[in-house]
């Protein structure tokens, strides 16, 4: 009896087991519904510009709308709260990781738990520029940063939301510089006052000041990138023109749920490696100011955490102290 009692149990699991294996899983069902892209940045950002072009290909291979919804403002606040509260598996979060990282230092209390932003995929790296008005009269960072040393609090900056304010801050602090912030709720808006020389810094995405460069109402003095780009030939980095402290890689790319499956997130990563393989994509990208590096959820994360870190010795640098979530 004890036999025929095991092989009664052995021939249950094993039915079981593939009844479980013949089920469509998660990931291959996925998705089933429209899936909503919320960005922290105003239209015409390089962020923007990328998430609409990757959803327009996602949405093909998905058969399913794939909507991008741009909620600027509150120093990324109001897109990620809005992400992070909806709990929905069909919604994903899309901009840049300086949008979040630096956030503990930036302000008292955090209305979210970092962690409930998961890496999926990483897309590209938006350039980012350094501009001024032709107004000032300079040429270069040095020259900037002298006429700034020669008139205290009289020139201004302004940067895009989160880790690249503490950026600036601890940079000017360690080159003993003292030039006021002035904030935007959306960055995009404060290309006319570079333009009118109401602004003598501006720190943002390339393709934000593309077009004003190329019709000479601004002028880029420099990329924060590590390395020069084909994008914008002729182009001094930060560090090549002697301020590393500026230096800093515009990571940009996809966040899903906090329990987001592992076996999702790969299939999602994937898909958006295939979009853009399409070398449509890539020049348009490009054109954007972005430079195509498509990697997986692990190493997405990997370049999240080296830019935490950075983000803590500049926060250190400027006495601040992380905040912790509500």
């Amino acid at each position: 009896m004890v036999r025929v009692a095991n092989i009664l149990i052995g021939s249950v699991i094993a039915m079981s087991s593939l009844a479980l294996s013949a089920l469509p899983s998660v990931a291959q069902n996925w998705p089933t519904r429209p899936v909503r892209v919320i960005l922290p940045l105003g239209p015409g950002a390089g962020a923007d510009i990328g998430a609409r072009l990757i959803a327009e290909k996602l949405a093909a291979k998905w058969g399913q709308a794939v909507v991008v919804e741009n909620r600027p403002g509150g120093d990324g606040f109001v897109a990620i709260t809005a992400f992070v509260s909806a709990r929905d598996d069909h919604m994903l979060f899309f901009g840049p990781a300086a949008s979040f990282t630096a956030h503990p230092y930036l302000h008292d209390k955090l209305p979210y738990d970092p962690r409930d932003l998961a890496p999926v995929a990483r897309v590209s790296a938006t350039l980012i520029s350094l501009t001024a008005p032709p107004q000032l009269n300079v040429n270069s960072l040095s020259e900037l940063f002298a006429m700034a040393r020669a008139a205290p609090g009289k020139l201004n900056w302004a940067s895009v939301t989160g880790a690249t304010d503490v950026v600036i801050a601890a940079f000017l602090k360690r080159e003993g510089l003292d030039m006021a912030k002035v904030p935007y709720r959306d960055p995009v808006q404060a290309l006319n006052d570079v333009a009118e020389n109401r602004l003598q810094f501006y720190w943002s995405s390339l393709a934000i000041v593309r077009g004003a460069i190329e019709a000479r109402r601004v002028r880029i003095l420099a990329i924060t990138s590590t390395v020069p780009s084909p994008v914008v030939p002729g182009v001094p980095t930060a560090i090549q023109a002697g301020f590393p402290g500026l230096t800093f890689d515009g990571l940009t790319g996809f966040y899903g749920t906090r329990d987001m499956p592992n076996e999702l997130r790969e299939r999602i990563a994937a898909d958006v490696r295939q979009a853009l393989a399409d070398p449509t994509i890539v020049q348009r990208l490009e054109a954007g100011g972005q430079e195509v590096v498509p990697g997986s959820a692990a190493e997405f994360a990997a370049d999240i955490e080296k830019q935490r870190l950075g983000a803590a010795e500049n926060a250190r640098v400027l006495g601040l102290k992380a905040a912790q979530p509500q």
